[in-house]
């Protein structure tokens, strides 16, 4: 119940500082805050402790290539803001995150060989 409770607190004070940097002069800074690997600390934990090294390794490596998606996602929301609304620009930027997202599931099945 207390990992609960500190996972849901890195979360609200994540929020948080994306709320404040969002009103400062820095504003782009806030999009760099999603990015700090508080989720990425939690799952390797969890995957090294309940499986091994080698499971921790292929983990780290998939999540290099997650990148793919969210870069896509960025990409669409750039291209996507200079002619639809804010609604529209962030439905079809995460549309085209699934779509990557999805393509990059499909060959990492095809790929790689995951231990069971």
């Amino acid at each position: 119940m207390i990992a609960l409770f500190i996972k849901c607190l890195i979360g609200s004070l994540a929020v948080l500082l994306i709320a404040i940097l969002s009103k400062s002069k820095s504003f782009y800074i806030a999009g760099l805050v999603p990015l700090f690997p508080s989720f990425a600390l939690i799952a390797h934990y969890i995957v090294a402790t309940e499986r091994n090294m080698e499971a921790l390794r292929m983990t780290a490596l998939f999540g290099i290539y997650s990148l793919l998606p969210y870069a896509a996602y960025l990409l669409a929301v750039y291209y996507f803001s200079y002619f639809l609304t804010l609604t529209g620009t962030l439905l079809s930027a995460v549309m085209v995150w699934v779509l990557f997202a999805t393509i990059l599931l499909g060959v990492w099945n095809r790929t790689m060989v995951v231990a069971a």
